[in-house]
Formats: C-alpha cells, sequence, structure tokens
C-alpha cells in the first residue's frame, strides 16, 4: 500500500476520520511526536527545542546558533527513514517535508468552514465560541507559516498542494474514507523505482545538510543519485576556500558521489555568510538602559564570534525570556523601572539555568555580595576590559554545557 499524509486544520473531526482509516486499513500511525522523537534521539538535541521548528516564532538567537536549521535537517532524516516502511499514515506538519518526487504518498488535507469547527469545538471539547476561534486563528497561522516557508504559497489548504482536499463538513466520515481508500488503488499511487529512489535522494540530503550543520554550515542541499549540489546563499569573503570546506565535509559520506557548489539568488545581498562556532557562546542577552553601550558591546562581541541581543529595559528582558532561551544574560543593575537586582531575583527563580553576569558602573561591595548571593555567575564594573568579559561568558558557557552534560548522564 502507498503511504497516506495527512494535514488538518483543528476541529475538522480529523481524529475520528484517523481512526477510523487505520481500522480500515492497518495502517501503522505515524505522529510529529514520533518524527520529533526519533529526530531527537538522532541528534542528542532536546524534544521541546525540535518541536519548535514548527512554531510560528524563530529564535532571535537562531542566526547565530542555527538551531532551527539543524532541528529540520534531523526532522527530514528521521522522516526519510520512516518513508521506507510500508503501510503508513503519517499526520501532522512533517507532512510537508515529503517531498513531490515520492509520488507514491497520497497527500490528502482536511479541512472545514469556520462554523462547523467551532461547532465540533463546542461539541467534542466543551470549548466557548470565543476561546475555540482563537484557538483556530493561532493553529491557523502556524500552519500558513510552515507551508509558506516549505513551498511559498500563503494558503495552508491550497489544493496545488495536495490529491485530496477533504470537505469535513460536506462529505460524511465513510465518504472520505471510502474516496481515500479508492484513491490508494489508483495505479499512479504504486511504489515504482523513480519514486523509491526520491526517498533514496531525500534521505542522502538531510544526511549532507546533517553533516554541515554539524561543522556550522546552513546551505541549501540538493540530491540526485548521488550527485550533491550545495547552494550558497549568503556573501562569503573567501568563497573558494569555503568551496573547499564544503565538499571535503561531503564528498566523504556514503552514497556520495560528486559535489558542486552554486551560488544562490541571495548571494550577493549585504548579509555575509558566518559559520557558526559550537564552543562559542551564542545566545548571549544584553540588558542595560545605556543604548549605545549596549549596542557598542553586542557589535564587540559579534567580532569575538559572540551571538547576542539586546534590550534595554528589565520589562523587556523577563517577556524576552518567557518566549526565547538565553543562556548567558548581561546585566545592568540600575535602570528605570525593574531594576537589575528585581530581574536578577526573577530570573534566578523562572529560570535557573540561565548565568548573569552583573555589568554596572555604580556598584558596591555589598552590591557584589547580593548579587552573587543571589545566583549571579560574575559581577563585574564598568568600563570593563573587553578581554575580561569575553572570558568571564565563556566560563558561564563552559558551566552551562557542563550541566547539560550533567542532565544527560
Amino acid at each position: 500500500m502507498s503511504i497516506v499524509s495527512i494535514f488538518n486544520g483543528i476541529f475538522c473531526r480529523e481524529k475520528h476520520l484517523i481512526d477510523s482509516l487505520i481500522q480500515k486499513t492497518g495502517c501503522a500511525h505515524i505522529k510529529d511526536a514520533d518524527i520529533v522523537s526519533k529526530a531527537s534521539s538522532l541528534s542528542k538535541m532536546p524534544k521541546n527545542k525540535i518541536e519548535k521548528t514548527f512554531s510560528t516564532k524563530t529564535s532571535i538567537f537562531n542566526k547565530f546558533t542555527h538551531e532551527k536549521e539543524r532541528s529540520l535537517a534531523y526532522l527530514k532524516f528521521a522522516l526519510a527513514e520512516m518513508l521506507y516502511e510500508k503501510d503508513i499514515i503519517i499526520e501532522g506538519f512533517a507532512t510537508h517535508l515529503i517531498p513531490k518526487h515520492v509520488t507514491h504518498a497520497l497527500r490528502v488535507c482536511i479541512i472545514a468552514d469556520i462554523k462547523f469547527r467551532l461547532s465540533v469545538a463546542e461539541k467534542e471539547n466543551g470549548l466557548k465560541e470565543q476561546e475555540a476561534l482563537k484557538l483556530i486563528q493561532k493553529k491557523d497561522e502556524e500552519s500558513t507559516i510552515w507551508v509558506n516557508m516549505l513551498h511559498k504559497v500563503h494558503d495552508p489548504w491550497n489544493s496545488s498542494l495536495y490529491d485530496i482536499v477533504a470537505p469535513s463538513n460536506k462529505m460524511s466520515e465513510g465518504e472520505l474514507i471510502d474516496l481515500i481508500v479508492e484513491s490508494l488503488n489508483n495505479n499512479a499511487l504504486k511504489v515504482n523505482k523513480l519514486s523509491q529512489k526520491a526517498i533514496d535522494d531525500f534521505k542522502l540530503s538531510a544526511e549532507v545538510e546533517i553533516a554541515l550543520a554539524k561543522q556550522g554550515h546552513i546551505l541549501g542541499v540538493d540530491s540526485h543519485d548521488g550527485n550533491v549540489t550545495l547552494t550558497i546563499h549568503k556573501h562569503v569573503l573567501m568563497l573558494s576556500r569555503l568551496e573547499e570546506e564544503l565538499k571535503t565535509i561531503v564528498s566523504v559520506l556514503p552514497g556520495v558521489k560528486t559535489v558542486e557548489t552554486k551560488l544562490g539568488p541571495n548571494f550577493y545581498k549585504a548579509d555575509i555568510y558566518r559559520k557558526h562556532d559550537f564552543k562559542m557562546p551564542a545566545k548571549i542577552l544584553l540588558v542595560d538602559d545605556d543604548r549605545e553601550f549596549a549596542k557598542t558591546l553586542s557589535e564587540h562581541l559579534l567580532i569575538r564570534d559572540m551571538g547576542s541581543s539586546v534590550t534595554y529595559d528589565g520589562q523587556s528582558a523577563l517577556e524576552l525570556i518567557r518566549e526565547d532561551e538565553p543562556e548567558v544574560m548581561i546585566l545592568d543593575l540600575r535602570m528605570p523601572g525593574i531594576d537589575g537586582f528585581e530581574v536578577l531575583k526573577r530570573v534566578k527563580t523562572t529560570n535557573p539555568d540561565i548565568e548573569v553576569i552583573i555589568l554596572t558602573g555604580y556598584g558596591s561591595e555589598a552590591d557584589r555580595q547580593e548579587c552573587l548571593e543571589m545566583g549571579a555567575f560574575a559581577y563585574l564594573q564598568k568600563p570593563v576590559d573587553i578581554d575580561e568579559l569575553s572570558e568571564t561568558i565563556k566560563k558561564a558557557n563552559e558551566q552551562i554545557r557542563l550541566k547539560q552534560i550533567q542532565k544527560t548522564e
């Protein structure tokens, strides 16, 4: 039997349909959570970080860490291995990662109008209309951003993306199942050598992406019958050296026959290609109401291959921490509104793994003692020697890595 991939809107009675389809076909059921779990096992990255690949928001630190791109590469590889299995129903966001050349995959979209979805939310989930509407809008926004990122299509339910768009408000469950089963018997959906080879190409491309990501490189990758093409999307100062390094990494991978590089359409834009150094801190949050100082400090850190983001008051810093994951915080004490003492206290209560370096121009020995007792990693005073600060950040980063290793043991 062919692969069935199902992507759906929330509150479209999709669970009933999928459960009935599994019962009728005997197919194994694969969800996003299963693919995330396998990707996490392969990459040793936490599941919650990989799950964020499907999120509408990308971390402000991602331009330094490339965590989203690395997670996506592992998701592709995990999915590719699962595509070799027979009689499977794949459900969720990951279905859009299946290459179009895998022609034995039946692509199904389950959707319904808003009135029907609100009715299902109320009857089957006990939600009030406004609550349900808010949730539908949120989930549809996530679907839109995900599909647009992958396919450059703004409508996640666009019929061009699927073999079947099933309106669950217009067809009964039995009719929908019969339509899907009947479609599976179509000769066009039978497994053939070209379709099977498309999975091989998909898997090799993912392996190449992973190998490059491990070395800090994020590039476009395409594979065809062992011939790999790497697309460089950002400008680089020493192009030939980069091309040589990339080919050295990729050419030794099993299954790779040839490696070539090409320049993408964004290569000539101002943005500069940066290889990520995993040993260097890349999730630093600077909190200081002196905007000029904070911006200048961020630039000095970037020169030293340390990625940072800047906020200018305590409230903004706390809001960012709720939504993102800084690892090291460089915090001023004297700020209007919520001062550094209160920020330090709250951070160490809610996010104790964040290492906080106090950097102040108006401190005292009493302040230093209080901050260290509250859990600050270090206490420095302005003006600070940039090399001393850099070494302190590196030590804080080492402390974080040590804690992470201890948690996994």
